[in-house]
C-alpha cells in the first residue's frame, strides 16, 4: 500500500540516531512535509524498539550502527527489526563505506538505503519510494558499490530490482525496443514502460544515456568496445 497517497492522515515516524544533531536535522527535514509526522524519536538499539512498541509507526528512519546493538552490528538490529515489525517502512542511514556490509543490509529487505554524505533531501526521495514498497538506494551507496567486483555488481542489480524489472532492463540495454520486449515477453507496451521506468527510478537513472553505461559498468550487458 502507498502511504502517501492515502487520505490526508500524516505518516507516522520514527527517527532514531545517536547524533542529537542528525536527529534534529532529519526532523526539521520531515517537518516541511505535512503528510509525514514525527511520533518518536531515539538514540539507541533499545530506544528504538520501545518507542516502536509504544508508538505504532509506518516508517522508521534509523541510523545502521546505534549503542546497544548485539556487537554493534547493524545487520543483526536490521534483521531483528524487520523480524519483529514487518510491515513498518525501514530506510536506514549509514556512514558505512564497506560494500560487503552495504549489499548485506540491502539483502535483508530494507525499504531504503542512504548514505550520509548523500544530500539530505534524498531522504524524502527514498520515504516516498519505501511507502510504496520501491526500495530507494542512494547514489553515494551506488557508488560505493562500483568498486567491488562484475559479479557482485551484477548481483546488486539483481537485487535492486524485481525479476520482471531486471528482464525488461537486460532486454532494453541489450538494444531492444519496447515495443518489441512487449512482444517478446508478451506483455503489454504500457506495463514493458512502467517495468523499465521504475528500474531507472530504483537505480537513480535519469536518462537511457546513463541506463546503458550503467548496464555495461555493471555487467547486464557486454561492454562491445571492451
Amino acid at each position: 500500500m502507498n502511504l502517501m497517497a492515502a487520505s490526508g492522515t500524516p505518516v507516522r515516524t520514527i527517527i532514531a540516531d545517536d547524533h542529537p544533531l542528525v536527529l534534529l536535522a532529519i526532523e526539521n527535514l520531515i517537518g516541511n512535509y505535512p503528510n509525514l509526522k514525527v511520533v518518536g524519536r531515539a538514540a539507541d538499539v533499545g530506544e528504538l524498539f520501545i518507542e516502536v512498541d509504544r508508538s505504532p509507526c509506518d516508517l522508521v528512519l534509523m541510523d545502521l550502527c546505534m549503542p546497544g546493538g548485539h556487537n554493534n552490528n547493524g545487520c543483526d538490529v536490521v534483521r531483528q527489526f524487520k523480524a519483529r515489525y514487518p510491515n513498518v517502512a525501514l530506510v536506514i542511514l549509514t556512514m558505512e563505506t564497506e560494500a560487503a556490509t552495504l549489499r548485506k543490509v540491502i539483502s535483508l529487505g530494507v525499504d531504503g538505503l542512504l548514505s550520509k554524505r548523500d544530500r539530505i533531501d534524498l531522504i524524502h526521495v527514498a520515504v516516498v519510494m519505501a511507502l510504496a514498497r520501491e526500495r530507494y538506494v542512494g547514489p553515494a551507496v551506488r557508488a560505493m558499490l562500483t568498486d567491488v567486483t562484475l559479479t557482485q555488481r551484477l548481483d546488486f542489480v539483481r537485487t535492486a530490482l524485481s525479476r520482471r524489472e531486471f528482464e525488461v532492463f537486460t532486454q532494453y540495454a541489450s538494444g531492444l525496443g519496447v515495443t518489441e520486449i512487449a512482444t517478446r515477453l508478451g506483455r503489454s507496451v504500457k506495463t514493458i514502460s512502467a517495468q523499465k521506468c521504475m528500474a531507472m527510478r530504483k537505480l537513480s537513472l535519469n536518462s537511457d544515456a546513463e541506463l546503458f553505461r550503467f548496464a555495461v559498468e555493471y555487467g547486464v550487458v557486454p561492454d562491445r568496445l571492451g
